[in-house]
């Protein structure tokens, strides 16, 4: 059974060259729980979405997987 793929966190650190340990000092945050969010393991609140963007420089949008093509 293939894992659902929800955002689009860790395909955005690495267009922008950076690490999940590089956002996870940005936000404060465990790096292990970073590296949950990047693997989908576990998803962000809304509000850390919005953080997660701000930090990135991108719309918010950008962190989710689109639901239709």
């Amino acid at each position: 059974m293939s894992k659902h793929k929800y955002n689009r966190i860790k395909v955005v650190l690495a267009e922008q060259e950076r690490s999940a340990k590089w956002l996870a000092e940005q936000l404060q945050k465990d790096k292990s729980t970073v590296s949950r969010w990047c693997t989908n393991d576990m998803q962000p609140s809304i509000e850390t979405f919005y953080k997660i963007a701000e930090v990135l420089d991108i719309e918010v949008r950008e962190l989710f997987v689109a639901t239709k093509k």
